[in-house]
């Protein structure tokens, strides 16, 4: 293999698919990932075996050819080049990559390319289309919800569902639930329901995020299940993400959903964030409780909502804010994280808090869109 390429797109691709490099595998080629000429171009792959990633870039092809280097040694030597053109020239005998940069020549041991596991590509251009602004945003308002503990494996996954003209993401842990409905471009013939693992769906969002800097930050990401339903890959101009899904049935996340409420509080999204940041520094010594004490509008003072946080040990912290206030007066708690968490991703100026009882789960939305619904389970206050 003999190619040549600028150091800022191998820089940029090495970067996209260092994040599926397995750092810590029994397989050593799983901490390598694979350079091979693809079309006239170079194809970057790297796996973990639950998520693998193809990044094509731009270069100059003099000799066909693939090697397996290892990602970290070839990712901090690229980065460390100057900014000028990469020539890079695998050795078969040797098993080596011979890389020159201006006046920096090094050679990396590397391992045969037949030992590298393939990542999928699409075949032909079928597929959901969804636009990558929107993905991101979903993601970003789903995917943090997901459980990180091992031990209920559907819950560690996102539900994406593709319902006619509809998207829909949806992610719980036990303690909360996020939803993001979402509109596709045009219909589809018939419905689809994956379930894929959280971390995916993370690299996903932070690759259309990178996408949308660049000059095809219009093409539709499309998305496409493998013919035995074990897998899904997303297409975006230049890379392509794989991932394993999640058997199993996803939990039926409307139900959770209450459909009532005795208060309503509108309150500004980031002052909100603001006073739960404060009450954060006291709540972390003590379980991560922070109050809320929601009291409705009198007949001579304006709504308003009370959140506080108190510690043994470190002391207490009160913060009030002005809120529009519809319904009872109530005091309920939460997991302040968590809530820093929901507010983080509202994205509109106001957020609504849908409340029944103090043991009952809180609802977030934003004010003026109704596609985004976060639900938090209550804890309890101690006295």
């Amino acid at each position: 293999m003999r190619v040549s390429c600028l150091q800022e797109n191998l820089t940029r691709g090495l970067s996209i698919v260092g994040r599926a490099v397995s750092p810590r595998s029994t397989l050593p080629i799983l901490s390598h990932i694979l350079l091979a000429t693809d079309g006239g171009r170079l194809r970057l792959s790297a796996t973990n075996l639950e998520i693998g990633i193809n990044c094509w870039i731009g270069a100059r092809v003099e000799e066909e050819g693939s090697i397996a280097i290892p990602a970290r040694t070839l990712i901090d030597l690229v980065n460390a080049l100057p900014p000028d053109r990469v020539d890079m020239e695998g050795i078969v005998r040797t098993m080596t990559l011979n890389l020159r940069c201006g006046r920096s020549e090094a050679n990396i041991k590397g391992m045969d390319a037949v030992e590298f596991p393939p990542v999928p590509v699409p075949e032909g251009e079928s597929g959901i289309q969804i636009d990558p602004e929107v993905l991101r945003t979903a993601i970003s308002q789903v995917a943090f919800a997901a459980a990180t503990d091992e031990a209920r494996p559907i819950l560690t996954g996102v539900l994406v569902l593709f319902d006619d003209n509809q998207m829909v993401l949806a992610a719980a842990d036990g303690y909360r639930l996020s939803v993001r409905q979402a509109a596709l471009g045009e219909p589809l013939s018939e419905s689809l329901s994956v379930i894929v693992p959280a971390r995916a769906m993370t690299e996903l969002g932070r690759i259309c995020g990178d996408q949308l800097k660049g000059a095809d930050s219009a093409a539709a990401v499309i998305a496409t299940v493998t013919p035995d339903h074990n897998r899904i890959l997303f297409q975006l101009p230049d890379v392509v993400l794989v991932s394993q899904l999640i058997p199993g049935s996803f939990p039926d996340y409307a139900q959770i959903i209450p459909q009532g409420r005795n208060t309503r509080t509108v309150v500004g999204t980031a002052e909100l964030i603001k006073a739960c940041r404060t009450a954060q520094i006291f709540a972390r010594e003590g379980a991560n409780i922070v109050q809320f004490h929601i009291h409705p509008q009198g007949e001579l003072e304006p709504g308003r909502i009370v959140v506080s946080a108190t510690s043994a040990e470190t002391g207490d912290d009160v913060s009030e804010l002005d809120a529009s206030i519809e319904g009872e007066a109530v005091d309920i708690a939460f997991n302040v994280n968590y809530t820093i968490d929901a507010l983080s991703v509202i994205g509109t100026p106001q957020v609504a808090l849908d409340t029944t009882s103090s043991s009952s789960p809180g609802v977030l939305r934003p004010v003026g869109e109704d596609n985004f619904v976060h639900v938090i389970m209550p804890m309890h206050m101690g006295q």
